[in-house]
């Protein structure tokens, strides 16, 4: 017999109701809270399923780390034409940029931090016919 599964991706911070609340108006999502306030799920109609815990000894991740690997990030996809609009709300919620200092100019992924300090991206993808 096959079990229904479904994967959440799980970010730990120190204020989980606050980080939630930044994807859920990023995402277009709603926010729900469970049984303890140490875990909340962002939840959307579009597939976005995400959830925040709570880390009493949180410390924010350092991007890039030289010595590491990155261990996971969010890639938030969006029209590519609707790219820089994305940008703007992202960093009106609290986003902070990410500079890579790879290269100039207009590019197709774009490097955030949240305010609680994971990357994440935004990148563009064409429409799904």
């Amino acid at each position: 017999m096959t079990v229904k599964k479904t994967s959440v991706l799980v970010l730990d911070c120190a204020e989980p109701q606050a980080l939630a609340l930044f994807y859920a108006q990023l995402l277009d999502a709603d926010v729900r809270t469970g049984d303890t306030p140490d875990i909340v799920e962002v939840v959307g109609a579009a597939g976005v399923q995400l959830a925040v815990r709570r880390d009493h000894g949180y410390a924010p991740p350092s991007w890039p780390r030289p010595e590491d690997s990155q261990q996971a990030h969010l890639r938030i996809l969006v029209d590519p034409a609707d790219l820089d609009e994305a940008e703007r709300e992202a960093v009106s919620l609290g986003a902070r940029p990410i500079s890579t200092d790879v290269e100039e100019g207009p590019h197709d992924a774009r490097l955030f931090s949240d305010p609680a300090g994971h990357s994440f991206t935004l990148a563009g993808r064409p429409a799904t016919p």
